[in-house]
């Protein structure tokens, strides 16, 4: 037996499909039963499925298929078989993130098509308590490379649908050329059919709402034989639609844009977190479903804070002298690395850079550099460049730090989301965690579960983060509301290099957020290495207790929850490392509030540091239980039990 779902627009042809005795539709619910995924060939003999919360439509009837140059799968097919419901569950174990053991449980089924030669796909079903996932397969086996020139995947949301989408840039833009970054601003609030400023469509995650029902989409499980995907929307199929990088996308001139492989041949996984608000922002499927690790051989990643001259200081910090001072600064705050910023290698050179791990090492910081993607994507200048380019070098530079006793490093400027780029990402995560460095990606795309696959990989930018809001001041100006954007947005799975917190001055700039809204993005941010803008002369004049609650905040995190939040308004995260809790608040609103909060899974006393009356700071003792959060415009608090 199986269960359909007939209704709207298409009740006519679902019923012409159902009427032939074959099985052409099937349905599969969440463990719960919350969540029900509807799919099959119509009788236009297209792919379709549908998704439904609580037995209400979250995402009409929408396309699905994909077309190769040798193939079409987008019509003209036929259902083969559409196998049994099983279940299937993974745990595992994450070093960086919202929650560290993490179960997966999801019930699966799999529809068998055939196109008109005869050839295979299959569609595979997801549909977990907190989403739905659903992947193509080649199953076939072929000697020559297949190339996949569309993919008809849409999310058909209803027109009342509203949207958080942030634009896809156009590629070569920019400073130096260096888009796409993943830079731009959210669109918040906005229609589903809204147009992109950009005209290149929108990023992921997107977020969606209607009515009390929360989306987000996404894609994990990005391997080196696909490229990266994007969203766009379709005035003709009135729908989101999966769409392809640009054509200047790609690592050299004649790499792969769009995904090519032999056969046997799977693609990403297209993810769609569903519930409430608080389920969406606790949902680990970026994770969930991304590849394994593959290696166990994992001491040598450790999450933590790092010390950074440049966010502030910019150019003219990356010299010896300075660098000591900050390597004294990380010893003193007690975090574990300090990162040197583009220009090292003739600022400073070889000789010095070797004189500063070993002053590093007797304060037990360890030293990040920053290397230029390099290749012809784009025309910056800044050095070293040119060293990751092949394997070869690759390996070659990677075992010169790993002697050296560099512990990681931060690798900026890369050239988009086709194929060939995706590779590269992949080629320098497998060498770099053969030689034990940590990986930074800036001016990069978004991970997409890479950090499970790797987990060298601590951390990548791929948002406009704070170097913008030292540039200019109307970044300053959105940077409150777009931080409270951000748990909900691009960094819901994976990690992101903010670079935050700025409590003292930012040269030129007039930053909008309170000293206590800094202090709460290190804990409210994710990222497996936290590089913190503000420099020693900032932290001298800080209170002592402030001081103190930064010497000790992780990086990683064994749980997390949502306790209060709008996206682009507020936001209010609990995060557990062992047996300490760590509340974070921030109001992206340029108006006082009081939030209703509930700690009372908290079973023991502790403090608050938020922004005073008078004062610049004020700290007090805060008791477990049902409380409420009052914000100053702008304004944030941590909390520490």
């Amino acid at each position: 037996m199986y269960k359909m779902y007939c209704g709207g627009a298409l009740l006519a042809l679902l019923m012409a499909s159902c009427s032939t005795g074959s099985k052409t539709n099937d349905s599969l619910n969440s463990p719960d039963n919350n969540l029900t995924v509807d799919f099959g060939v119509n009788a236009k003999q297209q792919a379709w499925y549908l998704v439904k919360r609580n037995s209400q439509v979250v995402i009409d009837t929408s396309s699905l298929g994909l077309v190769r140059k040798d193939a079409d799968f987008s019509k003209a097919l036929k259902v083969a078989d559409i196998s049994e419901s099983e279940k299937v569950e993974d745990t595992y174990t994450m070093l960086t993130g919202k929650a560290k053991d993490i179960t997966y449980s999801a019930n699966q089924k799999t529809l068998h098509l055939e196109n008109a030669g005869g050839q295979k796909m299959d569609i595979v079903f997801n549909v977990s308590n907190d989403g739905v996932a659903f992947k193509y397969k080649f199953p076939e086996t072929s000697g020559d490379v297949k190339y996949i020139t569309d993919e008809k995947t849409a999310y058909n949301f209803k027109s009342s649908t509203k949207a958080w989408l942030q634009p896809m840039s156009k590629a070569k833009s920019g400073w130096e050329g260096c888009n796409p970054a993943y830079e731009e601003y959210y669109q918040m609030d906005v229609p589903v059919n809204a147009t992109s400023p950009i005209g290149e469509g929108w990023i992921y995650p997107a977020l969606f709402k209607d009515g009390d029902t929360w989306v987000s989409v996404s894609e994990t499980e990005l391997g080196s034989n696909y490229c990266a995907t994007h969203l766009k929307y379709d005035e003709a199929e009135k729908a989101m639609k999966v769409v392809f990088p640009q054509p200047e996308e790609v690592f050299a001139k004649g790499a792969a844009l769009n995904p090519e492989s032999k056969l046997p041949w799977e693609t990403p996984w297209r993810i769609l977190a569903i519930g409430d608000l608080q389920t969406v922002a606790q949902s680990t499927l970026g994770t969930d479903l991304a590849d394994k690790a593959v290696t166990t051989d994992v001491a040598f990643v450790q999450p933590g804070i790092s010390s950074w001259s440049w966010a502030i200081l910019k150019d003219d910090s990356v010299n010896y002298d300075t660098t000591k001072q900050f390597i004294d600064y990380a010893h003193q705050m007690k975090w574990p690395y300090c990162l040197i910023d583009a220009g090292w290698d003739w600022r400073i050179g070889i000789d010095k850079i070797k004189e500063l791990v070993a002053y590093a090492k007797e304060r037990n910081v360890k030293l990040i550099l920053w290397y230029n993607s390099a290749g012809d994507w784009n025309t910056v200048k800044y050095t070293p460049k040119d060293r990751f380019l092949t394997e070869e070098s690759r390996e070659k530079e990677f075992k010169w730090l790993h002697d050296m006793g560099i512990a990681g490093v931060k690798i900026d400027f890369f050239g988009g989301d086709g194929q060939s780029m995706i590779a590269y990402y992949h080629d320098i995560l497998k060498s770099a965690l053969k030689h034990k460095i940590l990986v930074n990606f800036h001016g990069a795309t978004l991970p997409r579960g890479w950090q499970r696959t790797y987990p060298n990989l601590m951390t990548a930018e791929a948002i406009k983060g704070f170097e913008f809001i030292s540039f200019e001041q109307n970044v300053a100006d959105a940077a409150p509301q777009h931080c409270a954007m951000l748990p909900f947005g691009r960094n819901l799975y994976d990690p992101m290099d903010f670079t935050p917190m700025s409590l003292d001055v930012i040269p030129n700039i007039n930053r909008r957020s309170t000293a206590a809204f800094e202090l709460a993005l290190p804990t409210l941010f994710l990222s497996g290495v936290q590089h913190l803008a503000e420099i020693p002369e900032g932290m001298a004049k800080q209170p002592d207790y402030v001081v103190n609650y930064l010497k000790d905040i992780p990086a990683a995190w064994d749980e997390t929850k949502l306790l209060a939040g709008y996206p682009g308004k507020d936001v209010v995260m609990a995060r557990r490392k062992g047996t300490t809790w760590y509340i974070t608040g921030i109001n992206g609103e340029n108006k006082a509030k009081t939030l209703d909060i509930d700690l009372s899974f908290i079973k023991k006393d502790g403090f608050i540091i938020t922004d005073g009356a008078t004062d610049k700071w004020e700290s007090k003792t805060v008791k477990p239980g049902k409380t409420t959060a009052s914000f100053k415009p702008y304004g944030g608090f941590v909390m520490k039990f």
